[in-house]
């Protein structure tokens, strides 16, 4: 049986965060041969392209995970109708030098929850866009923008039933694209 690294980038430094905890408990909805690391992004200096020559030792880090991974799954929340800065800085480190991408030909998935009513669809849409310049093949569908409200997660930080059903789907066919498109 083939075994699937992925790696897992949670634009929320919060501990507590919806989408820490929405990356949680999808991974427990996914197949035993796939394992879920979270990869840590908050120790990252700001991006400056100065520094590329001499990356500092978590951005060598967060490229060496990304590139050892199979496949990547980022869970965004939305900051001002777009991705939190820490994202887009772990994006811009882990892209560059330029030519030197950690996320050509990866292939992934897009998710994220928020308070609001419209989840993080908007912020999902600036990543795509991001994540297509840098070459990383996107699962179009289904497209899951979570409302965080009571029932979402259950006592033990499961997905809860109202939601559960909806997100096993998204997690399989996250899991079918990544056996398609694994590197």
């Amino acid at each position: 049986m083939s075994r699937y690294n992925i790696a897992v980038l949670v634009g929320s430094l919060r501990k507590e965060s919806f989408n820490r905890r929405l990356a949680t408990a999808l991974a427990r909805l996914a197949p035993a041969e796939f394992t879920f690391k979270q990869l840590e992004i908050g120790d990252l200096p700001l991006y400056n392209q100065d520094d590329d020559a001499h990356q500092a030792a978590p951005v060598k880090r967060l490229k060496a995970e990304i590139q050892a991974a199979n496949g990547l799954l980022f869970v965004t929340p939305e900051y001002n109708r777009s991705i939190p800065g820490v994202l887009k800085n772990a994006i811009d480190h882990a892209s560059r030098p330029y030519g030197q991408s950690a996320f050509a030909g990866k292939s992934a998935g897009v998710i994220g929850v928020s308070v609001g009513a419209i989840g993080t669809a908007i912020a999902q849409q600036h990543l795509r866009g991001v994540l297509a310049y840098l070459d990383v093949a996107t699962l179009g569908q289904p497209e899951a923008f979570i409302q965080a409200k009571e029932g979402l997660f259950d006592e033990a930080g499961e997905i809860g039933p109202g939601s559960r059903d909806f997100l096993q789907k998204w997690m399989d066919r996250y899991v079918a694209w990544i056996r398609h498109h694994a590197t």
